[in-house]
């Protein structure tokens, strides 16, 4: 988040002394990104930050790779993914590569462990779900729709709502995301053409502070080297007294999108909400169709020549595209076209509205499929362009 917030207590100059009321000095922790170079906040601690009692052995946890006989399309039936385990243990991957991997999670059990992801940063996308999630900068509330944008080094848990089904589509990678450049002004701040504004983007809520008297044992799950370390501290991990800055976790909602229609179809950009190393992320929410009397309302087809294309549906009526339900991911490979079905284009002649809403990633760099990709996987898919088959492959295309 390029713009500056601060929380609790801080002193007046950075680097000062600044005590609890007992005397002891607070600990200052620069958390900054690209060296001295990029974002930063400053946050004050009760405890040395470096403090641990006890380190568990690492565990490697490589990504294990699926080939399969046939490079094509691919469609993920992630409807069928199972229920278990809390909102990090439970993940499991089904694309990668060196800049992003894609993890997807139904979360049933409340988190015991701290969690903070020492390689890369985290974009969770809540398709379902409502409930809190509590960080060392103060707590976020989440609920269907929310992006939740969680920094590099954030220690973090999630407190799920009581009752609540929950679907998370979890986006890491090692650089980190951002607003994209073309959005804002040499200063920062969000220009007029942008699809959303300052005020849609929602900082933490609530400070939880604990001093010395939340002692006893906690641990901490720290992500790093491809592989987890567990750290046993004698301390709450959240004692973070107050904090300023421009490095923090934060929400956005994606019905808070506001689409772009043009007279003739727009192309994929018009959907960029964030940027990484080597991808984007488009949110494809409902909106109005061309206008124009000879337009063409679904998408041309195209070859995604440099990029790999993958959309993950979560709302919409997609009864003009049979076999892709609510939860699925479809994958495009770069150098293979593809477009809508047969007949499509025709059929949808002179609409004027479609109430598709997907997540898309758009890699610069090949994509692996994870070894746990494999069951979810619909063989048929890459034959739903044959002579006979409906529906359309580039998203909900449902349209009125």
């Amino acid at each position: 988040m390029p713009m500056y917030h601060a929380m609790g207590e801080v002193p007046r100059k950075r680097h000062t002394q600044f005590r609890a009321p007992d005397g002891k000095l607070y600990v200052e922790e620069v958390f900054g990104l690209e060296g001295f170079d990029g974002p930063e906040s400053i946050l004050y601690h009760r405890h040395s930050p470096a403090r641990i009692k006890h380190a568990q052995p690492f565990e490697p946890r490589p990504i294990q790779e699926w080939v399969p006989r046939e490079w094509a399309h691919r469609h993920l039936r992630l409807k069928d993914f199972p229920e278990g385990g809390d909102a990090v243990s439970g993940r499991q991957p089904f694309l990668y590569n060196n800049d992003i991997t894609m993890w997807y999670v139904r979360p049933t059990d409340e988190q015991v462990r701290f969690y903070r992801n020492g390689m890369g940063d985290e974009i969770i996308f809540v398709h379902e779900g409502e409930g809190v999630l509590h960080t060392m900068f103060g707590t976020i509330t989440y609920g269907p729709g929310d992006y939740l944008i969680i920094p590099r080094g954030t220690i973090y848990r999630f407190e799920l709502a009581q009752g609540s089904t929950q679907r998370h589509l979890v986006l890491e990678t090692p650089g980190h995301f951002t607003i994209p450049k073309d959005y804002r002004n040499s200063f920062g701040q969000l220009m007029e053409h942008a699809p959303y504004y300052h005020r849609d983007f929602r900082t933490p809520e609530t400070l939880e502070y604990h001093g010395e008297e939340a002692g006893g044992s906690h641990e901490l799950l720290l992500k790093v080297n491809h592989g987890f370390q567990v750290y046993e501290l004698d301390y709450h991990p959240f004692d973070v007294i107050g904090w300023d800055g421009c490095n923090y976790p934060y929400a956005f909602n994606i019905w808070d999108f506001e689409p772009k229609a043009g007279r003739l179809h727009q192309p994929p950009p018009a959907h960029l909400t964030f940027r990484g190393p080597g991808f984007v992320v488009c949110s494809f929410m409902p909106r109005m169709l061309d206008w124009d009397k000879d337009a063409v309302v679904v998408p041309y087809h195209h070859s995604n020549l440099d990029s790999e294309e993958v959309l993950y549906y979560f709302n919409g009526n997609f009864a003009s595209r049979r076999g892709i339900d609510l939860s699925s991911v479809t994958l495009h490979p770069s150098g293979l076209p593809h477009g809508p079905q047969p007949g499509l284009d025709e059929a949808t002649l002179g609409k004027h509205w479609t109430d598709e809403a997907a997540v898309m990633v758009d890699t610069f760099r090949p994509l692996k499929l994870a070894a746990a990709a494999e069951a979810w996987d619909d063989p048929s898919y890459k034959y739903s362009w044959s002579a006979g088959a409906e529906g359309s492959d580039d998203g909900p295309m449902t349209v009125e």
